[in-house]
């Protein structure tokens, strides 16, 4: 009994090729197996090669198109050094922005991940192209502990941040800082130092430490609902300043009240 050997290109990858024609030819010829399996083996390479190719061109194709990622997330938390707060853009706002335009390209992307030595969270981002090739980016990083996260937000948080991370690495793309509309539409960032003043005079009024510490993170909570760090820290300098001076024994005053 003769079996019958049928080869089917992939999808978009064209059977008229070089080593195509020469399968096409040592069939006709009648090649043993041996040599079939070297022609066979040189048409995967070939068309690994054309897969690459179309890969890279893809590629170039979007970095043209490429959508624009701004951080749309502000973070705020405290630490031991003070008042941290910064813009990221959320996955969300990543994932949606740059999986569409790829898909327009005949890319889909995947996250591998897995942990390493020491307990690291490692996130691989394969992007692939619709021919077969594909090419991997991979980030490691330990838990996030910050803002008093607990054991599972932790290795969340670091989890999305490196699948963020590395689906950007592996498109070549970066987020921008969102633009105001020409100064007209946002709300101004700050403490105004009017403001600031009034604060401080507050805090410098209490006559104990621990109130001048109430007046204090009373004072933290309007810096931080305008973002404004810096003020935060002048504050805390007034009101340590302030508790010293509470801490130093008040000197005898004569019977008319006079130093």
């Amino acid at each position: 009994m003769t079996a019958q050997l049928t080869v089917a290109p992939p999808a978009h990858v064209s059977s008229q090729g070089i080593p195509s024609k020469m399968i096409e030819y040592a069939m006709q010829q009648g090649a043993d197996i041996e040599k079939l399996e070297q022609l066979f083996a040189l048409q995967q390479k070939y068309e690994a090669n054309e897969a690459r190719k179309a890969y890279v061109k893809a590629m170039a194709d979007f970095k043209r198109n490429a959508p624009e990622i701004t951080k749309d997330k502000q973070v705020s938390f405290k630490t031991e050094k003070g008042l941290t707060e910064y813009m990221h853009a959320t996955i969300g706002n990543v994932v949606e922005k740059i999986v569409g335009a790829l898909a327009m390209f005949g890319f889909s992307h995947r996250w591998d991940i897995k942990r390493g030595e020491g307990g690291l969270i490692v996130v691989t981002c394969v992007v692939t192209h619709e021919l077969g090739h594909f090419e991997e980016t991979t980030l490691e990083a330990g838990l996030d502990t910050s803002g008093g996260k607990n054991n599972i937000q932790a290795m969340i948080s670091t989890k999305t941040y490196l699948e963020r991370h590395s689906l950007l690495a592996a498109t070549g793309l970066a987020t921008k800082d969102q633009v105001d509309d020409d100064g007209r539409g946002a709300e101004p960032k700050g403490m105004p130092a009017e403001r600031e003043g009034e604060l401080a005079k507050a805090i410098k009024a209490e006559t104990t430490k621990a109130g001048a510490k109430k007046a204090w993170q009373a004072a933290v909570k309007e810096c931080e609902a305008v973002s404004d760090v810096a003020a935060a820290n002048r504050l805390k300098e007034i009101m340590l300043a302030h508790a010293a001076t509470l801490d130093k024994p008040t000197e005898n005053k004569d019977a008319a009240g006079n130093e």
